[in-house]
């Protein structure tokens, strides 16, 4: 299977709010630029990335977590980050049941994620 058709085994493995969860993080991440390409990495997580990772997700018992790999860097305004935050370089949203998801405030922050790939692409 390619990365992408992983990703949707993910989700439809996971029908519950996980998933659905999942699914909507997705979609949104895709939305923000068309040249993100998703991959699948470190023995079942799906990974957004653009000129360098934007941020992995997956699901667990009681939260889907999306993490950023420089998420320190990051501008994050409505304060979105709400775990990992003693990490000298990531930082992670858990989402839990029942939480709405601020689109917006998400698209913000993997815009911020595809910025700092960009500025700091090696050349």
């Amino acid at each position: 299977m390619n990365p992408k058709e992983k990703i949707d085994k993910l989700i439809a493995d996971n029908p519950d709010w996980r998933g659905d969860t999942l699914a909507k993080i997705r979609k949104i991440i895709l939305e923000v630029n068309p040249d993100i390409i998703e991959e699948w990495k470190w023995r079942g997580a799906p990974v957004w990335s653009l000129d360098g990772i934007i941020c992995v997700g997956n699901i667990f018992k009681k939260q889907v977590k999306l993490v950023f790999m420089n998420g320190t860097s990051l501008y994050d305004p409505d304060k979105l980050f709400n775990a990992g935050l003693g990490g000298n370089k990531w930082r992670a949203i858990d989402f839990h049941e029942g939480e709405a998801i601020k689109e917006k405030s998400l698209k913000n922050l993997v815009s911020s994620a595809i910025n700092y790939n960009l500025a700091n692409k090696k050349k």
